[in-house]
């Protein structure tokens, strides 16, 4: 079995969530009629915080797998850029090049949309296209519930592979939050989710030298690279290019998971 079989892991037991809570309030119930109502309450209050816990993390794997590092010893690192296709795209495929560097564009379906062109051109270059869902909400998608979380991810999944010709196979959450609505789209489509294990904040830390020592400090063999493309403050580029410099400094390549 090759290491890509290994790390892609779409979920098996979407459902698997729902029998947890069902026991675990059982539990709750029992604690409540034989020890009092203040450890049904502060036993009610754990089994919740549990699932925020699990919903607001985006490591946990409380509701599927989550893939937070390669299984690696060799220096190398998963480069992963979130929120395009962008006005930097090209600038930064131009980037890697120079660097011989790969990496996975975790792009928004209707963004995408907009700029066919661009995800065509990540691909033509060697790069790998994530599905980073349909609309991108922010502020909501770790609340969104099982309809509206199936388009969300099935639907970008179908814009995506019509406009490359192959449908991804690594899907990562907005804002890395993942509800237990997730799994389901996920195991249907063949996907797996991926979070990461070194950020620098680029999507709002203006100066790329912080960036790039935010990251340095979790680099290591495996290490999972969440960066950004078209943040407001418009340095993303110069956030990549430091990123890239460090990176080659100490040792380390970027590559897919599909190098291995």
């Amino acid at each position: 079995m090759s290491a890509v079989t290994d790390i892609h892991r779409p979920p098996r037991s979407p459902r698997g969530w729902l029998l947890a809570a069902l026991i675990l309030h059982s539990l709750v119930a029992l604690a409540w009629a034989r020890l009092g109502w203040q450890v049904g309450v502060m036993s009610l209050l754990a089994v919740h915080a549990l699932f925020v816990w699990g919903t607001l993390r985006p490591q946990s794997a409380l509701f599927g797998p989550v893939l937070v590092r390669l299984p690696t010893r060799e220096r190398v690192a998963w480069l992963t850029i979130d929120d395009g296709p962008s006005d930097d795209t090209t600038a930064m495929l131009d980037l890697l090049d120079a660097r011989g560097a790969k990496a996975t564009f975790f792009v928004v379906a209707e963004r995408a949309a907009e700029r066919p062109e661009l995800v065509r051109e990540i691909v033509r270059r060697g790069h790998g296209i994530g599905n980073h869902s349909l609309s991108h909400p922010s502020a909501w998608f770790w609340a969104l519930g099982p309809r509206r979380m199936t388009a969300e991810i099935g639907q970008a999944q179908e814009v995506l592979r019509g406009i490359t010709g192959v449908a991804p196979r690594w899907f990562r959450a907005v804002v890395g939050m993942a509800n237990p609505f997730v799994a389901g789209p996920l195991k249907r489509l063949g996907l797996a989710r991926v979070a990461w294990s070194a950020r620098g904040y680029d999507a709002v830390e203006r100066d790329p030298e912080k960036v790039a020592a935010r990251i340095e400090r979790d680099l290591v063999p495996g290490a999972i690279v969440l960066m950004h493309e078209g943040a407001g403050h418009g340095r993303s580029v110069e956030a990549l290019q430091a990123v890239l410099q460090r990176m080659a400094a100490l040792g380390f390549r970027a590559v897919l998971p599909e190098d291995l």
